[in-house]
């Protein structure tokens, strides 16, 4: 059994921490409340105690090293469980009852599922009960008590809070991109099939050809049922997809699915995730899962807000 001895001081690991993950002394003496002097003595300290370079600098800037690569990633793990087991020793755990939420299939499986263990362990005494349909659940009747949507937060009848936005990029499979590459303008996307998921109206993809300047009527489309399907549509290689970095992150961190067009992303303040719920009020066992949610999606987030998009809202599936 290992030491405790053997870990370096967890002060130096935090700096550490919060270095790597802004790659800025001055943003990491910012959030910790500490001179910048003081980071810059820690993360020497530690180097010296590791025996490895953690950073390169750079004229105003500093980058990980291969070896600071390598270890940010478990310490940043290892601070994140921390923050996570804080957050659920901070809930109040008075909450109880049955909640049904409503939700779709992608986003149940891609990104809620994983996570509601941490939930349950929190929340005992809330049994959750997901109801994934494509159709919008009637919230105001009563049909569910939550419901998690994906468009641009209007709805009538209901009370809507951002969850988080989203990030959307043209991808698809690496062998197809480079069987029908180059693609180095938005038309060139025409060379493709594009895949789309249900919708009443496919903002995603109106707002994205109408930020980089491409007419894709005359695309093949491939209408799917859902987006589930249409990742594994791109996956197999069968066109392009608008990816949702927030459910298809695993996917792009393999490199099974990749941009067609790496500078091509559209941040759009307004497009992403959203609790909905009925006017007035919520019950204990709504507010708890609520507000874990939004715990969640911040402690996660990349700071995905991006440039404003003046269009009507809509949901899509």
């Amino acid at each position: 059994m290992s030491s405790s001895r053997s870990i370096p001081p967890l002060l130096s690991l935090r700096v550490f921490e919060a270095v790597a993950r802004h790659l800025s002394f001055t943003a990491a003496a910012e959030e910790l409340h500490v001179t910048q002097s003081a980071v810059s003595h820690h993360i020497k300290k530690l180097e010296e105690e590791l025996g490895r370079r953690l950073f390169e600098r750079r004229v105003r800037a500093v980058a990980l090293t291969s070896d600071g690569e390598a270890y940010f990633e478990h310490v940043h793990a290892a601070f994140d469980l921390l923050r996570r087991g804080t957050d659920a020793m901070r809930a109040p755990r008075h909450a109880a009852g049955t909640l049904t939420v409503g939700l779709l299939a992608s986003f149940a499986t891609r990104w809620l599922a994983p996570r509601l263990r941490d939930f349950h362990a929190a929340f005992p005494d809330v049994d959750v009960r997901l109801r994934p349909d494509i159709a919008l659940a009637d919230v105001s009747q009563g049909d569910v008590d939550v419901a998690i949507r994906y468009g641009r937060g209007v709805w009538s009848g209901v009370q809507t809070q951002k969850l988080m936005p989203e990030r959307l990029s043209v991808v698809g499979a690496p062998e197809l991109i480079a069987a029908h590459g180059p693609f180095t303008r938005a038309d060139d996307l025409l060379r493709l099939p594009i895949l789309y998921s249900h919708s009443k109206q496919p903002f995603e993809w109106d707002a994205w050809t109408a930020r980089f300047g491409v007419d894709l009527s005359a695309a093949r489309a491939v209408h799917l049922h859902d987006y589930n399907i249409v990742v594994e549509a791109a996956l197999a290689g069968q066109g392009a997809a608008m990816g949702r970095h927030r459910l298809i992150a695993p996917q792009l961190a393999s490199g099974a699915l990749v941009p067609v067009f790496p500078e091509m992303t559209l941040d759009d303040s307004e497009i992403g995730w959203w609790l909905v719920t009925r006017p007035g009020p919520r019950s204990e066992a709504a507010n708890a899962f609520c507000d874990w949610l939004i715990a969640i999606a911040e402690n996660e987030g990349d700071s995905d807000d991006g440039s404003d998009d003046a269009a009507s809202s809509a949901s899509t599936h």
